[in-house]
């Protein structure tokens, strides 16, 4: 049985893969800051020395964008020193460490979707930050898989919440969405579901895990209100990017290492939205 170590246990991805990870197959370990500041290099090192995981999965991270700008020094700490501190550790085990990561580590003004041989380029602090975790996990550990995804949801807030939330307000009759954002919406459910396979066949490098197909953000809340039966509660106003303080984008991603492996894809987009959306109702 292999043990396995989720650092940031308390977050939402973390508890959904806790509640993924089959306790037949997996001795897990879950911990939070409370039993391991996994930015101090020192409480890393003693808890996997005494612990001895096979696979530590990094569920920790500072994904607050605004907040990455204005305090890029905890966007480091977080996002770039923690995993070193983690792959650091994982590779005096010969363990292997999964590391999560994010579209934004590319340019935005792709017209393509990204594979995963795309060089990246990110042009916020947050995705520059996630990337730096990324090359310290690349570098510093023999065994690892970096698991990059987009729009999650499905793990407590986030823009289904905010926008079922919204149509759910009497007081809030509208909401500015934009029209020239673009990704692929995914759900937690395939996320997590196809980290396990990815563990179960040990396998290792950067893989893209996304739900088929792309959209706009107008394009998800229209599709969230449709799969609610509730177009007629929320009026959408669409706004450019611009407009909301943002940058248009296109960071698409292209789950080719899936394909090439002759792995399951995770579900297109809106089959997937709609499963989550009935199983809330």
């Amino acid at each position: 049985m292999l043990k396995v170590w989720i650092s940031g246990a308390n977050g939402h991805l973390g508890q959904a893969l806790c509640t993924r990870l089959d306790r037949e197959k997996y001795q897990l370990i879950a911990t939070d800051v409370a039993e391991v500041d996994v930015t101090v290099p020192a409480e890393v090192r003693a808890f996997a020395d005494a612990n001895r995981p096979d696979v530590i999965i990094n569920c920790t991270g500072f994904n607050d964008e605004d907040g990455c700008e204005t305090d890029p020094d905890r966007a480091y700490r977080v996002n770039a020193l923690a995993p070193r501190n983690l792959a650091l550790a994982a590779d005096v085990l010969g363990a292997k460490m999964v590391q999560f990561s994010t579209d934004d580590v590319f340019a935005k003004a792709s017209h393509h979707p990204y594979n995963e041989f795309d060089a990246p380029a990110p042009e916020s602090l947050y995705g520059k930050s996630k990337l730096a975790g990324e090359e310290f996990v690349r570098t510093l550990c023999h065994r690892y898989l970096i698991v990059r995804s987009a729009w999650v949801y499905g793990i407590g807030r986030d823009f289904v919440s905010t926008v079922l939330n919204a149509a759910a307000d009497p007081t809030c009759p509208w909401l500015a969405v934009p029209t020239d954002r673009f990704a692929s919406p995914t759900s937690a459910d395939d996320l997590t579901a196809a980290v396990e396979q990815l563990i179960d066949h040990d396998t290792l490098g950067i893989y893209h895990i996304v739900c088929q197909g792309r959209c706009s953000r107008y394009d998800f809340a229209q599709a969230i209100l449709k799969a609610a039966h509730m177009e007629d509660k929320l009026e959408l106003h669409p706004i450019r990017a611009a407009d909301a303080g943002s940058t248009p984008s296109y960071t698409v991603l292209d789950n080719l290492m899936l394909r090439l492996d002759n792995l399951p894809q995770p579900r297109p987009w809106k089959e997937a939205l709609n499963e989550y959306i009935n199983s809330l109702q």
